[in-house]
């Protein structure tokens, strides 16, 4: 924790390089992606504050839209959309993803009941090899499930219509730092 801190002390000695965040934010971009520390969205695509617009959540999962029971990922989507005006929404999965290998191999996560509901009721379980330590088919057919939740959203679907967003499905590699982007055409993913 301690040079966390350290950095933390020294970050905000500069305030010349932040002073403009203060008028507000016009990020191009809603970034969704995992919870897990070792995906940093500013890291991999090199933004700056105010760049991107994030929501991290277990397993990058875009929940099932409820107009009468709205979750704060559907908040966060809508406000990123309709408010912030973003032009294009990336839903990045990752390799050696926790939450999307548990749903590939059926682990048991009775000891972690929030987790297991939070994964059982927001997502299907994914196709993938149980024996991939990657995860890699699992994660790349689950970034696809979730971008096709996206669509369901009142504010997408709309956006979508009217050609003011674009989606894009990501995949990253934690233990190389690449990048893939799916091709529709050819329904795999691809570097950028």
């Amino acid at each position: 924790m301690q040079p966390l801190i350290d950095n933390a002390r020294t970050f905000g000695q500069r305030p010349e390089e932040f002073a403009r965040l203060a008028e507000g934010q016009s990020p191009q971009v809603l970034f969704i992606t995992c919870s897990d520390s070792r995906v940093v969205p500013a890291l991999i695509t090199g933004a700056r504050p105010g760049e991107l617009f994030e929501l991290r959540t277990a397993g990058n999962i875009v929940p099932p839209y409820v107009s009468e029971h709205p979750t704060s990922e559907a908040a966060t989507i809508e406000y990123a959309v309709e408010v912030l005006g973003v032009r294009d929404i990336v839903v990045c999965g990752h390799s050696h993803c926790g939450a999307v290998g548990a749903l590939v191999r059926g682990d048991d996560l009775t000891a972690v009941p929030a987790v297991r509901d939070w994964l059982v009721s927001a997502t299907p379980r994914p196709a993938g090899a149980a024996e991939d330590p990657e995860v890699a088919e699992g994660v790349q057919s689950h970034v696809l499930t979730q971008l096709l939740r996206l669509r369901s959203y009142p504010c997408v679907e709309r956006k979508l219509a009217d050609g003011q967003l674009d989606l894009h499905a990501w995949y990253y590699e934690v233990h190389t730092g690449a990048v893939r982007t799916h091709r529709p055409q050819t329904d795999t993913f691809e570097s950028l």
